[in-house]
């Protein structure tokens, strides 16, 4: 997992969700931001003669990154995208092709030979062009016949494709069946494997990392999850996890919080405060029996300390708190008081509407008890 990467599609899956719309100066504030956190791919939007913008987007990105990540464009297997993409000169395009029988036959009318043909086609017009790396992405591959997923990743492979993705488009699968077909799909061909997890069901990070585990190289993820219907795995999650709990430092988790708060007002969304990673309360605590853990040692309730995603820890004291965290926090700042003063204290405390911050704790008990010191 040390060496597994990144890819970004904010700017395209992200941008699929409804009512979001990037405009080019957030675009640009985007991709500078995924720089900061160590992105190692950033897909720019899908490929299609539509999308005039995308020739000087790429330019500027380029430009913007200085070669520290590779820039990317997503295409249908179609001759005037792949053509219009090679234009664009990105550094890898991702080929989408549908591998259910579902997308297969009842969306697109086509048959598997059709698909064969298609798939063969567009990866020798992408070389042709000029295209450095051509991925293949397998839409609906979660759903697809596993033996059709595995022909059709090594017919890929045969055409010189340097990765195959598995896309579970709508979300079905859990953290073992995601493992299982990865792990079938790397026994079957010698290229890497990347994913695209869905968050039908929440589990889109959750199924990305299990692939990562079962081996897969590579991870789709959007910031916030934007994306279609419940969105997909949330890049803040992701390189959270890989920085802070497997310990890999090619991902700076300290500057996920302004990355999430850039995107978030350029997509006219809010962030949740108990939102994981950048959540403005994630480090608040109330309780007493977590708030006794914090004073004595953060790691009992705290997976990683808040100075690593630009946060601080946060107490707060009300109808939640117990004595004894009072009596550390008061004893911390100086001030000791008798066991029957605690227990008036912590009474009054538990019948007050409002939760009270340390320096509010340390006033309110100086005020009462009019005593700074006792030893």
């Amino acid at each position: 997992m040390h060496s597994c990467e990144l890819i970004d599609s904010t700017l395209r899956e992200g941008e699929q969700a409804p009512g979001v719309l990037f405009n080019p100066a957030a675009r640009l504030q985007i991709i500078a931001g995924l720089c900061q956190v160590g992105i190692d791919e950033i897909e720019l939007g899908p490929a299609s003669p539509l999308q005039s913008c995308l020739p000087e987007l790429l330019q500027e990105a380029r430009a913007l990154t200085a070669k520290s990540c590779r820039l990317a464009l997503w295409c249908r297997c179609r001759a005037e995208d792949i053509a219009f993409a090679a234009a664009c000169q990105p550094d890898v395009l991702s080929l989408s092709i549908p591998v259910s029988d579902c997308h297969l036959h009842t969306r697109l009318r086509k048959d598997r030979t059709w698909l064969r043909a298609t798939l063969v086609r567009s990866i020798r017009q992408a070389f042709s062009l000029g295209i450095p790396q051509v991925s293949v992405g397998l839409e609906d591959a979660s759903r697809a016949e596993l033996p059709f997923v595995l022909e059709t990743a090594q017919l890929a492979e045969q055409h010189g494709a340097s990765r195959i993705r598995l896309a579970d488009t709508v979300g079905i699968c859990s953290p073992g069946t995601m493992r299982a077909l990865v792990l079938a799909v790397k026994g079957a061909i010698n290229l890497p494997v990347g994913v695209h997890c869905h968050n039908d069901f929440g589990m889109a990070t959750a199924n990305s990392i299990a692939a990562l585990e079962a081996g897969a190289s590579s991870l789709d993820a959007a910031v916030l999850g934007l994306g279609e219907r419940a969105g997909c795995c949330r890049l803040e999650e992701a390189a959270g996890y890989l920085a802070l709990v497997q310990g890999n430092k090619k991902y700076k988790p300290e500057h996920l919080p302004t990355l999430c708060q850039t995107v978030a007002a350029a997509a006219g969304r809010s962030i949740a405060a108990n939102h994981p990673l950048v959540g403005t309360e994630i480090f608040t605590c109330e309780s007493g029996l977590h708030q006794h853990g914090l004073s004595v040692c953060p790691a009992t309730y705290e997976p990683y300390a808040p100075e690593r995603v630009g946060s601080q820890r946060i107490l707060r004291y009300g109808q939640k708190t117990g004595r004894r965290a009072v009596a550390l926090q008061l004893e911390k700042q100086g001030l000791h008081l008798k066991e029957s003063e605690l227990q008036q204290l912590t009474r009054q405390l538990r019948t007050s509407e409002q939760a009270l911050s340390e320096q509010q704790l340390f006033c309110k008990a100086s005020s009462l008890y009019q005593k700074l010191e006792r030893i």
